[in-house]
């Protein structure tokens, strides 16, 4: 496992397929103020218990320069529901807003170090990164959440003042790396 990029690191680039058919690399979030790369999946518990959450948090930042990318590195052989077939069918049922992208080679996520699903980084305009971790305190009831740590780190690096809880530890499954 690769060491995980740490607060103040580069974003580190890749070149994914996505669901909508285009490929993408950093390079074609340049203009973005804010970027979340989200690691994820279509099967997770946790994961499928967010995705409302993304999605919402997506439409609330899009028009402030903010954009989300999720990226599923998850081995499909043993986890077929993972597959890009699969992804596909997942972002149009749930009406993704963002770039849904495969890491196959489960390169990005190494690269990256992340560990679990979902597993965000938030970049500033530089892209350094500024955030890492959960996205909030309550997973299962979002009625009940108190921490917002994705929303805050949001609106922290559009106001430009200091990140709280720049790191938490992210919740969820762990990536099921291949063999």
């Amino acid at each position: 496992m690769a060491q995980r990029i740490k607060i103040g690191d580069q974003a580190q680039d890749f070149n994914l397929p996505g669901v909508d058919g285009k490929n993408y690399s950093l390079a074609d979030f340049k203009d973005k103020k804010v970027l979340i790369v989200m690691f994820t999946c279509n099967h997770c518990p946790y994961v499928q218990a967010y995705e409302d959450r993304f999605i919402a948090l997506q439409n609330e930042f899009r028009e402030k320069g903010v954009t989300f990318i999720g990226i599923n590195p998850n081995d499909d052989q043993n986890y077929p529901e993972d597959s890009f077939e699969n992804m596909i069918k997942r972002a149009k049922e749930k009406g993704y807003n963002f770039p849904y992208l495969r890491d196959k080679s489960q390169k990005a996520a190494h690269t990256y170090g992340a560990t679990h699903t979902p597993h965000i980084f938030v970049f500033d305009e530089e892209r350094r990164l500024r955030y890492t971790g959960k996205i909030d305190d309550n997973w299962r009831e979002p009625d009940k959440v108190k921490e917002r740590y994705l929303r805050d780190a949001i609106l922290n690096l559009l106001q430009k003042t200091e990140i709280k809880n720049p790191e938490t530890y992210a919740i969820g499954c762990t990536i099921k790396w291949a063999r």
